[in-house]
């Protein structure tokens, strides 16, 4: 770019700026009395607010019967061993 240009206007600028970046999920952008308004809560209670709500909207996704089996097999072995293991 060549001094005081700028890539804003280029066609692949404007194709991809409104998702080529992802909100913020525990900042808040507010003003101080809008974020006192809307409940104060710092960046702990969001982000407990968050993972609470992604474990109630969670749903186990579906899944072969012969590999969960093989699955839970292998997770009971591991935990065997892992018990057996002087230094875990």
């Amino acid at each position: 770019v060549p001094a005081g240009g700028h890539f804003f206007g280029a066609e692949h600028t404007m194709s991809r700026y409104t998702t080529a970046f992802y909100p913020p999920m525990l900042s808040n952008w507010q003003n101080h009395g809008a974020w006192e308004e809307a409940g104060g809560k710092d960046a702990l209670e969001r982000a407990t607010e968050l993972w609470q709500q992604a474990l109630h909207d969670y749903e186990e996704p579906v899944m072969d019967p012969a590999i969960r089996e093989e699955l839970d097999a292998y997770v009971a072995r591991r935990r065997e061993e892992i018990a057996a293991d002087p230094e875990g």
